[in-house]
């Protein structure tokens, strides 16, 4: 099975907002070497993320785990994101999605932002 690793993010008007998404994704790919790992938008930019999928699926992925880099599970998350995967698995049906959780709420990321919140703020 060969497995692709999405890093799906909201996207903004301003293009200059991925640029912390792309960081993420560097540091990624430095741990992952033998995987894909690709962005995706859900809005405001490209590709979105049927069009990123379709690409890793052409490049031969079996297999896709996507990773939501936002803070908290909103509507997004909620709604929009679980419709867009499962309209992917009935277009694709020999390929397995699976969505993880919203970054921001893992232990790790929470313990981070606090850290960091105390860093910036001086305290």
């Amino acid at each position: 099975m060969t497995t692709a690793l999405i890093l799906f993010a909201h996207g903004a008007r301003d293009p200059e907002w991925a640029n912390p998404m792309r960081r993420v994704q560097a540091a990624v790919r430095q741990r992952m070497t033998n995987i894909p790992v690709e962005l995706a938008f859900l809005e405001f930019m490209t590709p979105t993320l049927p069009e990123r999928a379709s690409e890793l699926i052409a490049q031969g992925a079996d297999k896709i785990v996507v990773m939501p880099m936002f803070v908290a599970r909103g509507g997004h998350l909620k709604k929009e994101t679980p419709e867009m995967i499962e309209a992917l698995r009935a277009k694709y049906p020999d390929v397995e999605f699976s969505l993880a959780p919203a970054i921001g709420e893992h232990e790790m990321v929470v313990q981070a932002m606090a850290a960091a919140t105390l860093e910036v703020a001086g305290l």
